[in-house]
């Protein structure tokens, strides 16, 4: 964060001094969570569901901090928000229900960080929604911008009103790239995140049934999904998925510049002759206007493809050149935990830790990824999978629709976990599965004693369901056997 003092931060987020006298100087990092603080830095007290934020302002700044961003007054010296009104708290509604002095620090926070991006001429905002693939996209677009200057992104799926400004604000003077995930809950959300950080480039990858529940239909989450192409400047890149209709579609809501990415014969950036290795690993070629070049991926999985276009382009429009784009993309990694995260465990078993979140599309992709993985080898194909959530009146047919698919990849085993995804058990069973090929059990610790007795050397387990599910404690759990799982490149 840019050295800012008190009174500089009262001023830009229309907020008083409490307690203090203006002068004190933040030079360290914003954090929401005290254990964190560091020296100098700018504690933000949030009100939370277990715990309130301004409780803990005083040991803060025992802990370094030159001083706290609050909604009411505190035993330290702070900054206090104004209140903000029902319409405000409205676009402040992304992770869930806050009450109003929450609303009024997340805003407070808000705009803290649009005045620190406007101090910031040098920066490049990059912003990348859609309905999946977000959070690896965005590592893939930091890990290609990096050798070309200082970037940042924020860690796992930090894309919400808390995490958004909280990345924002870890950019500083010598930043030239700051790399945003935007969530939505309803429409109007990423239209908040852009004026927290107006991005210059805008990057859409699908619009899916994630979050059908609160949108209602795949039209309304790609009215929100386009919010992000809608905030870019005319001088600004939007970059598109022309394999999907209603991502393509949104060309004619912006103004900036349309880059197409996708295997579609029309788009710009273009993958051809795609294929993957014994472990689901894409090699493709990359088309570009400005030349071609081969491509491996050392990530697991064929929809990686997609997201490795989207950076690409983005690379491409910042000044990188094809060759350099495909070699950093053949040594990108993993970053964010839980996405396709490939160990091998004692005994020979490897396991697909996916189990970060689930939607019907990321579901079917790790699905054939699974079945890759497994085509031609001795060892048995296992998915673990758990209920996907937040679908609607979607739910039973999205959750049908996958038991059914796991009979049709020819995965050998199904395990069922948790009453809320019978449905997927049951749809198997229509669909011609047997005997034991899928099961429905409990929860988490009955699907690891299920495994724990019949999984052998060869086999291949991959653990999915939406975050609530906790399913990576499988994969855990199966990694804790023996000596810690060792990692697969």
């Amino acid at each position: 964060m840019i050295r800012l003092s008190l009174a500089d931060i009262a001023e830009a987020v229309d907020g008083r001094l409490h307690r203090a006298e203006g002068p004190e100087i933040v030079s360290a990092g914003v954090e929401f969570d005290s254990r964190k603080i560091e020296p100098g830095g700018l504690f933000v007290a949030v009100p939370g569901e277990r715990v309130d934020g301004h409780d803990f302002a005083a040991q803060a700044i025992a802990d370094g901090a030159a001083g706290v961003l609050a909604a009411r007054e505190v035993d330290a010296p702070a900054v206090i928000v104004p209140p903000v009104d029902d319409d405000r708290l409205g676009a402040l509604a992304l992770a869930g229900d806050v009450d109003g002095s929450g609303a009024a620090v997340l805003a407070g926070l808000a705009k803290l960080a649009r005045h620190v991006v406007d101090r910031l001429p040098q920066l490049t905002v990059v912003g990348v929604t859609g309905s999946s693939g977000k959070t690896s996209t965005k590592d893939l677009i930091a890990q290609l911008l990096e050798p070309m200057g200082s970037t940042v992104a924020p860690p796992g799926s930090f894309n919400n009103e808390l995490g958004h400004p909280w990345t924002v604000l870890r950019a500083d003077e010598n930043t030239r790239h700051l790399v945003l995930e935007l969530s939505a809950r309803g429409v109007g959300h990423i239209a908040h995140l852009c004026e927290v950080a107006p991005p210059r480039i805008g990057a859409v990858l699908n619009v899916g049934h994630a979050h059908l529940g609160e949108f209602g239909s795949q039209e309304a989450v790609a009215q929100a999904k386009g919010e992000l192409v809608e905030a870019l400047p005319a001088d600004g890149v939007a970059v598109l998925n022309a394999d999907d209709p209603l991502v393509a579609a949104m060309a004619e809501r912006t103004k900036a510049r349309v880059v197409f990415v996708g295997e579609h014969p029309d788009a710009h950036v273009r993958a051809v002759d795609v294929d993957v290795d014994e472990l689901a690993r894409p090699t493709f070629t990359l088309v570009t206007a400005q030349g071609e070049a081969r491509v491996t991926l050392p990530l697991f999985g064929e929809h990686h493809v997609g997201n490795a276009l989207t950076a690409a382009a983005v690379a491409l429009e910042l000044g990188a050149t094809v060759e350099q784009v495909a070699e950093r993309l053949g040594s990108v990694r993993r970053v964010s935990a839980r996405r396709m995260e490939v160990s091998e465990a004692p005994g020979g078993v490897t396991v697909v830790n996916d189990a970060y979140n689930a939607n019907p599309e990321s579901v079917r992709a790790a699905l054939k990824t699974l079945a890759a993985m497994t085509r031609g080898r001795p060892g048995r194909a296992w998915a673990v999978l758990g209920p996907m959530a937040e679908l609607g009146e979607s739910d039973t047919e999205a959750h049908d629709e996958i038991g059914r698919l796991v009979v049709r990849l020819n995965i050998d085993r199904l395990v069922v976990v948790g009453e809320q995804a019978q449905v997927m058990h049951q749809a198997a069973s229509l669909e011609g599965s047997w005997g034991e090929e899928s099961v429905l059990v409990p929860d988490v610790d009955a699907a690891v004693a299920l495994l724990r007795a019949e999984l052998r050397s060869g086999d291949v387990v991959l653990t999915k369901a939406s975050n609530s599910a906790g399913l990576w404690r499988v994969a855990e759990a199966l990694l804790a056997e023996g000596d810690a799982g060792r990692q697969q490149p």
